[in-house]
This record gives C-alpha cells, structure tokens and sequence, in this order.
C-alpha cells in the first residue's frame, strides 16, 4: 500500500545542526554525523540537509560535510544551500547526495531549473519554496532565507517550476516553521492539487496527527518536518527520534 515518504529536515549552519522558529530563534541540536548514525538505527525513510546560511553567505553547502554524510548514512539523503552552478550540483551529487535542493536561485534564475533538469533529469532536481504572507495578507514566495520577498505568488511559480523541469516541490511556510502547531493545511493542498510532480509539505508539524491529516486532506506525496524529529516533545528537549514505520499507516482514516 503506498504511504507517504516521511522525511526529517535537519537545517545547518555551516557544520552543526540548529533549529528555528519561523526562521529565526536559532537552537543548537548537535552535530550532523551523530544525528545520521541515529537516524540509520531508526531506518528513517531520507534526510534532507539544509544550509540556512550558505546563500546569504555567498557559499556552497560543505562538499566535506556531504561526503561525510555520504560514508555514515544508510538512507538516501537530499542537500540545498547555496547552489547556482551546474558544476555545483555536479559537485554535491559526486559527493554522495541523491537529489539537490535549489531555493532562492531558483526564484532569481527560474531558467536555472530547466538547465538543471535537462543536464542532471527531473528526479535529481528539487525545489524548495518558502512562502510567507505580506503585510497585506498576500502569500508570496520569499528568499535568502525568509529574508527577501520575492512578489512571486506560490502557485504561480510552483507551476513555473514544473514546467521547468523541477522533480519535485517542497512547500514551506515560514510562518508555521518550528510552532508545532500542524502544517499550512489552505497552502499545501492549493499547490499539491494544481501540479503534477510530487508535492512535499514542511512547517509547522508537531505530531504523528499532524502527518498523517495532511495527507488525507492535500495528497502530498512527502511529509517533511524538523521540530518532530530531533526533539522530545513540545518543550523542546533535543532528542533525535523516528517514529516505527508501523506509525505511518496514513491510509487508516478511522
């Protein structure tokens, strides 16, 4: 029966593992490599690795990292930070990711996606977008790490993607991002419904019911989420944890 894939985000600032409320705030969790030797033991589906620092820095995500990370982990694992170069990503893949995330470049440089696409295929291409209202209540897509608004509306450039030649979609609301309070239900299902690649939902989920409600009501084909997996509960002990693939059975509605 098929289930969603359920994906830990683990955000990086430069070579350690942090944690944000709604993109600032930023808690210390620890170091990458003990985190995927966790995650291994649990049998995690993936990890997403994202450097919240490298594009606002001029840099690209550590190849000495990937590679580390490449040589400890079981499962397959996706990177975003920095990148703007075919030989970038031609780098980052060599270095043991399966996939690339691409943000901010991708909402400056849309044609970047279809260079991309067409030099690696769709299925190693991944774009990220963080979305967020404008003080007029407008969604928007916004980069640099929240910090820049882009004016470009989310479906509209979640289509532009697509067309692109984009593989897959994360939709992130930055405003949910590290509450644990459920994911943006209104945003998720507006762009899953309306494209045809994979959608991956991310922010704002704090518990097992958050997943698997939206899957049922946005048909999302990932679900993402940091906060869940590398605390303990609510008040936000660290503590790495996965649940039992028993736990996903989204398809149960009862």
């Amino acid at each position: 029966m098929f289930r969603p894939r359920v994906i830990p985000v683990l955000l990086l600032n430069h070579d350690h593992l942090v944690k944000s409320i709604s993109f600032r705030d930023y808690q210390y969790i620890g170091d990458p490599l003990n985190a995927v030797r966790i995650f291994n033991e649990l049998e995690a589906d993936e990890l997403t690795f994202l450097d919240i620092s490298a594009t606002r820095n001029n840099r690209l995500i550590s190849l000495d990292l990937i590679r580390e990370i490449g040589e400890e982990s079981n499962m397959p694992f996706n990177v975003g930070g920095g990148i703007r170069q075919i030989a970038q990503i031609k780098d980052v893949i060599r270095a043991g990711a399966e996939k690339v995330i691409i943000g901010s470049y991708a909402a400056s440089n849309p044609d970047f996606i279809t260079k991309a696409s067409n030099e690696f295929g769709s299925s190693t291409i991944t774009v990220c977008m963080d979305v967020k209202k404008n003080f007029f209540g407008k969604e928007q897509v916004w980069t640099i790490n929240g910090t820049k608004p882009s004016g470009i509306d989310p479906l509209e450039f979640a289509r532009l993607m697509e067309k692109n030649g984009a593989g897959e979609i994360i939709v992130q609301s930055i405003s949910r991002d590290g509450k644990m309070n459920g994911y943006d239900l209104s945003l998720i299902k507006r762009i899953a419904t309306n494209i045809n690649i994979p959608t991956v939902a991310l922010g704002g989920a704090g518990n097992l019911e958050d997943l698997k409600t939206t899957y049922v009501e946005t048909h999302v084909t990932g679900l993402a989420a940091g906060s869940i997996f590398v605390y303990y509960d609510r008040n936000k002990g660290v503590l790495i944890n996965y649940p039992e693939k028993k736990d996903f059975n989204f398809n149960d509605t009862e």
